[in-house]
């Protein structure tokens, strides 16, 4: 991140850099096809604002990427029961809900795989090492690597608009 103190001014300009971004990338479909002349005629910004702030196109992408694995790398967040578990995919579920319009563009972009498998390997390691201490199951490991599955291609699923529910009201806790 270039900018080191985000004032009100420079959220609103990284927040419109990234909206810019998202319609781009589903509009193109690909990462790589996207260039910083096109981002900043979209966002209607100078390319020395785009530059105050980003080194350059995929720094944008990371930024998105880096606010959801924040989100599950949280180290203070312990998992101890099945309930710490439905509490963290709460979280993660709100998350998606918060920021719902700007994950169905960049989840529909080709470049998204890399970055599911990602969140799924972190999440995954977390249920892991939460319910390895009260399990004596053999197959948790698989198990666990299962539901993570089913996870993502459901949250995959949701922002390509392949199913017709929607991300309103309680979410994992109403499930068990």
């Amino acid at each position: 991140m270039k900018v080191q103190c985000l004032n009100s001014s420079s959220i609103k300009t990284r927040n419109l850099i990234k909206k810019s971004f998202a319609e781009l990338i589903n509009e193109k479909k690909q990462l790589s096809k996207i260039t910083v002349s096109e981002l900043v005629k979209r966002a209607n910004l100078t390319r020395s604002t785009f530059y105050t702030h980003y080194d350059n196109i995929y720094q944008v992408a990371e930024e998105y990427q880096m606010q959801t694995i924040e989100l599950l790398c949280n180290e203070n967040l312990i998992l101890h029961t099945k309930h710490d578990i439905l509490d963290y995919f709460d979280n993660i579920y709100n998350c998606l809900k918060e920021n719902e319009d700007t994950y169905k563009l960049l989840l529909n972009a080709k470049d998204s795989l890399p970055f599911l498998y990602k969140l799924k390997s972190i999440a995954s390691e977390k249920i892991y090492k939460a319910l390895i201490n009260t399990s004596n199951d053999n197959y948790l490991e698989l198990k666990v690597s299962f539901f993570m599955d089913g996870m993502i291609l459901e949250i995959i699923k949701y922002f390509k608009n392949e199913n017709n529910y929607s991300l309103k009201g309680p979410f994992l806790l109403n499930c068990v």
